[in-house]
């Protein structure tokens, strides 16, 4: 039995994260799954009730005893400097090895896109998710002066580069994709450069069938507005891999659609919404609830239940054809109406 860590974190995230629990228990009724939801109290009223964040204990529990997390959004302005967040989200990234961050981004509808004529966009972005510029290598000099110097390091390891494109190509064996595109800063970062282009090669080597292309990061960002429909798999490090998947998401509906899986295959994964906390529109019914449900359909699909996972994935695509939407897509539904629609679809498409 699949045992899931429900986190719905903070702000907007408790919103849609009920939401999508309440297309769990549906999933749970029609297909039988047997998913465990465990509910955790993990956040910033925890933080400010009780002053700790995250225990090596809650992170040893989390990595042993459940077989996935499903997390809302972390960050509140009541935490200054969103201590509790840092802790929570990049100490499980970094805890537990979750070296892939995937974020696929599918028009739901054309009229969704700022784009006039977008196309089929189904692009799929491979962010390695332990390296970079993430991991907080650096320091300051003087700080607080005006000779103050601040240094950030970009981290790159063979081993760091060579498994997130590796996952890359192979997923796109697995899902009949038939290009990969390597993005990077080389002429800019020579050093890093050299080492993602290198290790592309040696692994592109290994897929003859995949067609393979590089891109500046700045020039992919100018193409993915140009031609989107031109690129399948994106792989890319940490930094370029969280800009970029942003406007990918925003080219097919707004971050409020846009799902992300946080995995090490076969050991432990991670699934969240794209978007952040949003305090401002917090408990107003104003949050889009399918990012968090779209990343049911991913958790669903790294379970095995391919079936319940396109049920819900049908489910999302139906309430957008429909006009069930919340304001951040043209709609005039509530974060609740959204879910509760969706999760009477998956139900009534089992009589």
């Amino acid at each position: 039995m699949p045992r899931i860590a429900v986190i719905p974190g903070d702000g907007i995230g408790l919103e849609v994260i009920r939401e999508a629990v309440r297309v769990l228990e549906v999933v749970e009724a029609r297909f039988a799954p047997g998913c465990e939801l465990v509910h955790w109290d993990l956040g910033a009223d925890r933080y400010l009730r009780d002053g700790i964040t995250i225990t090596d204990e809650e992170f040893a529990s989390l990595a042993d005893e459940h077989d996935a997390i499903l997390l809302g959004a972390l960050g509140d302005p009541r935490v200054p400097g969103n201590q509790h967040a840092r802790d929570i989200l990049l100490g499980l990234r970094f805890k537990l090895d979750l070296y892939v961050n995937y974020r696929p981004a599918v028009l739901f509808d054309p009229e969704l896109s700022p784009l006039r004529d977008p196309g089929d966009i189904r692009l799929d972005v491979f962010r390695e998710n332990t390296e970079g510029v993430y991991v907080n290598l650096g320091g300051t000099f003087k700080a607080g002066t005006r000779s103050e110097i601040a240094i950030q390091e970009d981290l790159n390891t063979w081993a760091g580069v060579e498994r997130i494109c590796r996952a890359a190509f192979e997923h796109a064996v697995t899902r009949g994709r038939s290009r990969v595109t390597l993005v990077d800063k080389a002429n800019a970062m020579p050093a890093a450069g050299k080492l993602w282009r290198r290790v592309f090669g040696e692994v592109a080597g290994e897929f003859p069938s995949i067609e393979t292309d590089a891109m500046y990061v700045d020039a992919m960002a100018m193409d993915l507005v140009r031609r989107p429909n031109r690129y399948e798999v994106i792989v890319t490090g940490n930094l370029f891999g969280d800009i970029l998947s942003d406007l990918a998401a925003e080219l097919v509906g707004g971050l409020g659609t846009a799902a992300s899986a946080n995995l090490h295959p076969g050991r432990h994964a991670l699934f969240e919404p794209v978007h952040g906390s949003a305090p401002d529109i917090a408990g107003q019914g104003l949050a889009n609830p399918m990012g968090a449900i779209a990343s049911v359909v991913l958790m669903l699909e790294y379970l095995g239940h391919d079936d319940a996972a396109r049920a819900v994935d049908d489910a999302l695509h139906a309430a957008v054809d429909s006009g069930v939407r919340t304001a951040d897509m043209g709609g005039s539904a509530d974060t609740e109406e959204v879910g509760t629609w969706i999760a009477a679809r998956i139900s009534d498409a089992s009589a």
